[in-house]
């Protein structure tokens, strides 16, 4: 019976979702602060610059992103069993989130597009379901929020991933729409100093859960510091370029930023190889992979950070041709 009233909850919260992105684009240009009426038509428009460009890149940050939490919730709910149907919907919306970025990152034209944003607000809307779930699924266990539990537990931090694919999804739909001639946007503040601010707080949220794990592994191995040492560098590079004065900013600034993204990307793709280094040292190997996957490190879980570098990098590329945004 719970089961059916959790799949009835799960489809209602798609139809209100997709019933309220139906009516976004048009509140959406009334919260522009500029008048609709001064604005050119849809054909008068300027063709698609700089903001199409760092729509793209963001459409392709919270593609890896939902990627990531594709295959990560994926071993790790099979692991569960799949005990609550709920359990399945991660899977679903991480995969509708990909496709709509991969429509997205293809999609040249300067407009938002109305299931993108429906599909971004689900992939949002789900990550905070899913952080209540597990929450509960710690809270629920003898000893409550005990570092027994906190280790063993469901990981409290792994829904905001596809919480932030979606934000930064629906970010990506709103600096899209922005006409060459006008400052891009975000809730009605600068869009790259926004997105980096967002991107910077994603940053240190997935360092402090990957140092949550490493210390339950006891940092056996030198590079398990690395995650949680690099990434709050990067977001506190970031922090300071969306404070920066946009009169006195210029692009040699942000060099060492974008350096730092780029290998913070690199960092998650290397994770992966070390993570795979690490299954292959429990009992059996790769022989015994069905296994050793689901008890070894999780192999999917450090491209989350190259989703986020790529976000920090669309935000420092729109804030070098916006230096206003």
């Amino acid at each position: 019976m719970s089961s059916d009233n959790d799949l009835l909850v799960g489809a209602g919260l798609v139809v209100s979702v997709l019933a309220a992105a139906a009516l976004l684009p048009r509140s959406a240009k009334r919260d522009r602060g500029t008048d609709i009426a001064a604005l050119p038509s849809r054909k008068s428009r300027p063709r698609p610059g700089a903001s199409v460009r760092a729509a793209r890149r963001l459409n392709r940050a919270a593609g890896m992103l939902a990627a990531s939490v594709l295959a990560d919730s994926s071993v790790e709910h099979y692991r569960g069993s799949f005990k609550n149907k709920a359990m399945y919907t991660p899977l679903v919306v991480s995969a509708l989130t990909l496709a709509t970025s991969a429509h997205g990152t293809a999609d040249m034209r300067p407009f938002a597009h109305r299931l993108r944003d429906g599909g971004y607000l689900l992939a949002a809307a789900t990550g905070l379901m899913g952080t209540g779930f597990h929450v509960y699924n710690v809270t629920r266990k003898v000893g409550g929020f005990s570092w027994q539990n906190l280790f063993y537990g469901a990981p409290l931090g792994a829904p905001m991933a596809i919480l932030l694919s979606g934000l930064l999804g629906f970010c990506s739909e709103r600096v899209r729409e922005t006409s060459r001639s006008r400052r891009p946007h975000v809730f009605g503040l600068p869009a790259a100093r926004t997105i980096a601010a967002v991107t910077a707080a994603g940053l240190l949220g997935t360092s402090g859960e990957a140092g949550l794990l490493h210390f339950r592994g006891a940092f056996h191995d030198p590079f398990m510091a690395v995650p949680v040492t690099l990434p709050p560098l990067g977001a506190a590079m970031l922090l300071n370029a969306a404070a920066r004065d946009p009169d006195k900013t210029h692009d040699r600034r942000h060099r060492l930023t974008r350096v730092w993204m780029w290998l913070l990307a690199a960092m998650g793709f290397a994770g992966v190889g070390f993570h795979a280094y690490g299954v292959s040292r429990n009992m059996g190997g790769w022989r015994n992979w069905s296994q050793n996957v689901l008890n070894g490190p999780p192999l999917p879980a450090p491209p989350s950070f190259t989703g986020l570098a790529l976000a920090g990098l669309a935000a420092l590329g729109l804030m070098r041709e916006h230096p206003d945004a």
